[in-house]
């Protein structure tokens, strides 16, 4: 189980997009932490320069300012790699909603720079970053990988063109793509700032701040809520995974689900505190059940996730009381 006794050859090259974000800078520092080499690409636009500062001392750590949708800095990026971790990506429902041209440009356009520059350079293994959001409105719960619904989002639609265009360099070029549909990750360094931020820390940040959290919706929407050393684990064994799983996407979860009422209520009680939320109103986009069946990465990938909401939650409390301020 895990991914700590995971080991690549010495002197590997891992290019992670998106590496100054969430997810991203937690990929980062477990490829430095397992003596790998790593060369981040981000143009800093969600991400945060102190998740990259982190690493800026080490002498197998490479940053690069640069933009996925310039496709000069995705072969300058790829030269050399032995394998792309890509999770550069805006993301938020409602704000694709509101951007729709620019979710084309980054997600779509710029995923596709980035699979041209990889097969170019020869990467052995293009391991991207899909969503949840692509089963839209799927009445078939658990939600697996064959029975998507209709895209209800701008973001939801890119996700899912991601995933066609890597089939398609599967297909045709040879590349070995794997895409991760990730569940609603949360965990240390996730961004609880702004109108569009996750739940989770956004619940925790004004909780510590002695605010009244609000819940958009009734509370009973549920979410498959996942731990991000899960989300490591699993883009590591995609890099290490057989030619069977090249071309698929596979979800990413705990393989359980939780209303976010009670989800606010452990986080409530694991602050020792009784403040009741507000409620407003839904938001458009949103999926209104997501639970996951995630048989298809434990075939291909061996994914066995580690963590499960309980002990990810209690782990993601005592990082932002540390850190948040």
């Amino acid at each position: 189980m895990g991914y700590q006794d995971i080991t690549f050859p010495a002197g590997t090259l891992f290019l992670v997009t998106g590496g100054a974000g969430f997810i991203g800078s937690n990929l980062c520092e477990a490829l430095l932490s397992s003596g790998c080499r790593v060369r981040c690409l981000d143009d800093l636009s969600t991400g945060k320069q102190a998740n990259v500062d982190l690493f800026g001392d080490n002498p197998a750590y490479e940053f690069i300012r640069g933009d996925v949708k310039d496709f000069d800095t995705c072969m300058r990026a790829c030269e050399g790699a032995d394998y792309v971790l890509h999770q550069a990506a805006w993301g938020s429902v409602p704000r694709s909603i509101e951007m729709p041209l620019y979710y084309c440009a980054n997600n779509v356009s710029g995923t596709l720079n980035m699979l041209e520059a990889a097969r170019r350079c020869g990467v052995k293994k293009f391991v991207y970053a899909s969503s949840s959001s692509v089963y839209g409105d799927t009445d078939t719960f658990p939600q697996k990988e064959g029975f998507e619904g209709r895209p209800l989002s701008p973001y939801a639609v890119s996700k899912r063109a991601n995933e066609d265009w890597a089939r398609q360099y599967a297909m045709h070029f040879g590349l070995e793509t794997v895409g991760l549909r990730y569940f609603n990750v949360f965990g240390r360094r996730q961004d609880p700032d702004g109108a569009y931020a996750a739940v989770i820390p956004r619940f925790i940040r004004q909780l510590l701040r002695g605010e009244r959290p609000t819940i958009n919706g009734d509370g009973l929407q549920s979410r498959d809520f996942t731990y991000v050393e899960n989300v490591v684990e699993a883009n590591l064994k995609a890099c290490l995974a057989g030619k069977d799983a090249s071309g698929q996407a596979c979800n990413i979860a705990c393989g359980e689900s939780k209303k976010l009422l009670d989800v606010y209520r452990v986080i409530t009680d694991a602050l020792g505190l009784d403040t009741e939320p507000v409620f407003g109103p839904e938001r458009p986009g949103d999926i209104r059940y997501s639970y996951a069946d995630i048989g298809q990465a434990r075939e291909l990938l061996g994914y066995d996730p580690d963590w499960d909401f309980e002990r990810g939650i209690r782990a993601a409390i005592a990082w932002y009381k540390d850190n948040l301020r």
